[in-house]
């Protein structure tokens, strides 16, 4: 697949790895940051969302998306592992399901732009899931940088393959590529954030770790069995 990912905000908290090791398959290595596991909250919106040689269609390709997720290494590959998918596109929930593995649910959701950032407003409306929603706004508040191997933001944004669990203890892998993270700094106004209390994750009283990235083009190969 092909795709493009805009106005996308990394909000990132550090969380005792105890806490999400019982909720990801035992099969993987749980990564850390200075002794701590870190969870991420990513709202944005995608377009030109298509297979290999298809055409991206009216209606189909283009739509918001916002993923709970943490950062794991399978055979000695550093990747992700998501906790909650939600999109404003019940084809691409369904699809998702069935072809990737992922926990994708339907959800009702707005982006608008604002000034140099957006309005985000997503609200799950998927049986299969725990409510949860996400109401803020937020945009970029420094110049674009790429991340140093090394730093926590090299750390939480350069992995290049996701991973999903499957039914009878099967692991998936599928790989990602594009350019390097164009970062920035960011602030944001969350006013409401349920997504990871869904999950079954609480997320410290403190503030969040932001990035903001404007655009990044992606493609996307079928999932392998490991």
């Amino acid at each position: 697949m092909r795709q493009s990912w805009h106005d996308l905000l990394f909000a990132h908290w550090p969380v005792d790895p105890a806490a999400i090791r019982p909720l990801i398959p035992p099969s993987v290595t749980l990564d850390l940051f200075d002794g701590r596991a870190w969870v991420g909250v990513v709202p944005f919106h995608m377009s030109g969302v298509t297979l290999r040689g298809v055409p991206p269609l009216p209606g189909l390709s283009a739509f918001p998306e916002l993923n709970v997720r943490t950062y794991v290494t399978v055979q000695d590959k550093p990747g992700v592992v998501f906790f909650s998918l939600d999109a404003g596109s019940r084809l691409a929930v369904e699809a998702a399901r069935a072809w990737y593995h992922l926990p994708y649910y339907r959800a009702r959701m707005a982006v608008t732009p604002d000034g140099e950032g957006v309005g985000y407003r997503s609200e799950r409306v998927d049986r299969r899931g725990a409510a949860a929603d996400l109401v803020g706004r937020y945009r970029p508040s420094g110049p674009v940088f790429r991340s140093r191997p090394g730093s926590i933001e090299h750390f939480l944004t350069e992995r290049y393959c996701l991973y999903a669990p499957a039914s009878r203890g099967r692991l998936y892998r599928s790989e990602i590529h594009h350019a390097p993270w164009p970062l920035q700094a960011a602030v944001a106004d969350l006013q409401r954030n349920t997504m990871a209390t869904a999950g079954g994750l609480t997320l410290p009283p403190r503030p969040p770790l932001l990035q903001f990235a404007r655009r990044l083009d992606v493609v996307v190969w079928p999932p392998r069995a490991l």
